[in-house]
């Protein structure tokens, strides 16, 4: 088996998938200080998509789990399948639910999915038109690493954020989206999907922004718990019949089969679900969180996910117990990012705490360093929220590095 990324979310799959009973031989492209412990690392980058072809077909890999949405987006899934590499992850045309925000919006639109109410724009001046009051969201067409996304509290704060998406271009982006602002509780609602149907995974729950309070700008994610009160297994095939099933359907329509991990982001208003975004990847950190309580054959399951159908049947098992993971991020994240800081602590956390390296390497020396924003994910089990909550920042406050950074409220309060 090969995983595609070196991040958190790739150290939790090969953590997960290394439980199952087929024993796979695991590789990694091009991985971390902590995956390479754990499974053979290549250094192959992971939008690097001709090296990743011959590194499959060099080692003959039976299945490729693709992390990140870069690859993805740029058409690994299809250039796989088309040299007979079986690929767990969706093709170039249905990764657009991610790739294009203004896509998602016409197909769920089309599917009758309900989500904020918005224009497409290309120009500062029809951007403050749009706007039907503030606050107001501001997103970036393409990718931006969970950072393209702005909320406007006035239009001098919306002048700006259009100017630095239309006017600057960051992140290359020739469009945005101006959609109505959303109050409520946010969601993370995983699904695996075989084409057919969606088979929703537990719920989480992360947090964006870099300051406890949900304050300051917003990050990759700073932590997840797992799972959500009052969103248990009944009520997460609810949501996955509301919300994923009609988009696999209309896919489906449009010749765009989705075979994956369609993730949705909702914000759960007064007026029921409404869908934030698509991502077409196991999301990061909530994967940190979800997979430590997965009882069922991950492997399995994802061989299964890329056969038409093949998920008709499927039945997932759950621990009872909950997940909370904290991410120790590095000095000046989000803005920018520290390396070479050596990291100690990692020794004495105690084996029943997961924890999965993101942004890590080894110096020359051979220690463990910094070599990222988001650094390590701490993932701990409990009887209840409280308990998983106290073991993992427990945990997280052995591990120390310089500059480290981390909320001190994931979780906090959850029943």
């Amino acid at each position: 088996m090969l995983v595609v990324g070196g991040g958190g979310r790739e150290h939790a799959l090969i953590k997960a998938l290394a439980r199952s009973a087929r024993a796979p031989d695991l590789l990694c492209a091009p991985g971390n200080a902590g995956i390479e412990q754990d499974a053979r690392v290549a250094k192959v980058a992971a939008d690097d998509i001709d090296g990743l072809l011959d590194l499959a077909l060099h080692e003959q890999v039976d299945l490729v789990v693709v992390g990140p949405e870069v690859p993805l987006v740029a058409g690994l899934a299809d250039v796989l399948l088309d040299a007979g590499v079986r690929c767990f992850g969706p093709s170039r045309a249905a990764s657009q639910l991610e790739g294009s925000k203004a896509f998602c919006k016409e197909v769920m639109a089309a599917a009758g999915v309900p989500t904020a109410a918005y224009e497409t724009v290309a120009d500062v001046n029809d951007g403050l038109q749009a706007i039907t009051g503030y606050p107001t969201v501001i997103k970036a067409d393409g990718l931006a690493a969970g950072k393209g996304v702005f909320i406007a509290t006035d239009e001098s704060e919306a002048r700006a954020a259009l100017a630095v998406l239309l006017v600057e271009h960051h992140f290359g982006t020739e469009r945005v989206v101006v959609e109505e602002f959303l109050d409520g509780e946010e969601l993370s609602l995983l699904a695996l999907c075989d084409g057919e149907s969606a088979v929703p995974l537990a719920s989480a729950q992360d947090y964006k922004r870099i300051f406890d309070g949900n304050e300051g700008p917003n990050t990759g994610g700073m932590g997840s718990y797992s799972p959500v009160p009052a969103i248990g297994s009944e009520r997460a095939r609810e949501l996955a019949e509301q919300i994923h099933q009609p988009v696999l359907e209309e896919l489906r329509r449009r010749g765009a089969p989705f075979h994956g991990v369609l993730y949705a982001g909702l914000m759960m208003t007064a007026d029921g679900p409404r869908v934030l975004e698509f991502n077409v990847r196991f999301g990061d950190p909530e994967t940190q969180a979800i997979l430590p309580r997965l009882q069922s054959d991950l492997l399995e399951l994802l061989i299964a996910a890329t056969e038409p159908g093949g998920l008709t049947d499927a039945s997932l098992r759950w621990t009872d117990q909950r997940a909370v993971t904290v991410v120790l991020a590095s000095a000046g994240y989000p803005a920018s990012s520290s390396s070479g800081d050596v990291i100690t602590g990692l020794e004495a956390v105690d084996r029943s705490v997961e924890v999965a390296h993101a942004g890590t390497a080894r110096d020359a020396s051979g220690a463990v360093v910094t070599a990222g924003g988001r650094v390590l994910n701490v993932t701990a089990l409990g009887h209840d929220t409280a308990d998983a909550r106290a073991a993992a920042y427990a945990a997280a406050n052995m591990i120390e590095f310089d500059g480290k950074q981390m909320r001190r409220d994931i979780a906090a309060g959850v029943a």
